[in-house]
């Protein structure tokens, strides 16, 4: 299934906005899921060591359970959901298609 998002795009002849969609292509959304899983595992590594710190900083005994529920308790708040970043390329596509369209004017 293809991604799309529609942004609004203003005119001078009216008021009311012009709604375009923009879509992914498949290849995009491919790349755009891997580039999250990246960043995603990156986080979740940067979190476990941040939760471990934390222990210790506290000076509670560190155990594997409560390291690495802290882990994805952080990994909540930090993390980008796959959705987020399919609606930032889709966005970049708008913003360029719409550049594009305004110098060919």
């Amino acid at each position: 299934m293809v991604f799309s998002k529609s942004f609004p795009k203003r005119s001078n002849k009216s008021v009311y906005p012009n709604w375009n969609d923009v879509f992914l292509s498949e290849d995009e959304e491919r790349k755009v899921e891997q580039e999250c899983r990246e960043e995603n595992v990156r986080l979740m590594k940067e979190c476990l060591s941040d939760a471990g710190n934390i222990i210790m900083g506290k000076g509670f005994e560190e155990h594997q359970s409560d390291l690495v529920n802290l882990a994805v308790a952080l990994f909540e708040k930090r993390a980008s959901h796959v959705v987020f970043w399919k609606e930032n390329k889709a966005k970049e596509k708008f913003f360029r298609d719409e550049e594009k369209s305004e110098q060919e004017n």
